[in-house]
């Protein structure tokens, strides 16, 4: 149930009942051949998929995030990691407000991974909260199910090939990228990273079949629903 999808007086009469929510976390950053929402359309569809039997509704994606590595490609945003948490704060402290006291924050994007320690932080101090940070894509029974298709792949790869994440008309390259070197990358300033990846997969193939890429949406939607139910202390 999307927030998108209600008005006020029904979210008031939700939390009559159920003080659970999901914030999805995504940005908008190359994904080479895929849309530069990938994060975000992801993040925000494995969230809606968990909570639509359970009726818990899910907050519109924040759709920025940190991702300073690739600043050199067009149409890349990055927040700074303090305009990020002050952004997650003030969030987090209007949902604790409304009585929205069970958040589950879904996260489709490794750069705002850090901001989990923020949040755990925040908690301490809000102790009458209940949070669950949740990196949908890398959690135990997704990321065996990713391994059983294929061993290698990573940012931009056939891992975030969805067909809800293709771009009409864009053909996939017929080649496995060999892995990037990362602590090389690391090192290496926007514009070095930007000349350094090309397209900006950081390796392996870049499409696979959709009814292997269906099992593993499966799981990542079951894995995420059952925090949502059974996660909570």
């Amino acid at each position: 149930m999307r927030i998108a999808d209600m008005n006020w007086m029904q979210v008031e009469a939700y939390l009559e009942k159920d003080d659970r929510c999901i914030l999805p976390l995504g940005s908008t950053e190359q994904h080479a051949y895929l849309s530069l929402s990938v994060d975000s359309i992801l993040s925000e569809k494995v969230s809606v998929e968990a909570a639509a039997p359970e009726g818990v509704p899910v907050f519109p994606v924040l759709a920025y995030g940190m991702t300073p590595m690739f600043k050199s490609y067009p149409g890349t945003i990055s927040i700074s990691m303090k305009t990020y948490l002050v952004i997650l704060e003030d969030i987090l402290n209007h949902m604790s407000q409304q009585g929205f006291k069970r958040i589950l924050i879904v996260n489709g994007h490794g750069g705002n991974s850090p901001a989990s320690n923020f949040v755990g932080e925040w908690q301490t101090h809000n102790t009458h909260m209940r949070i669950q940070w949740h990196d949908w894509w890398r959690a135990s029974k997704t990321m065996k199910q990713v391994r059983k298709v294929d061993a290698i792949g990573s940012h931009a790869s056939w891992m975030e090939n969805f067909p809800w994440t293709r771009l009409k008309g864009v053909k996939m390259p017929d080649v496995q990228k060999k892995m990037v070197n990362f602590n090389h990358l690391r090192q290496l300033s926007p514009d070095e990273a930007k000349d350094y990846l090309v397209d900006g997969n950081f390796g392996g193939f870049y499409q696979h079949d959709d009814e292997s890429m269906q099992k593993i949406w499966d799981v990542a939607v079951a894995e995420t629903r059952d925090l949502l139910v059974n996660g909570w202390v």
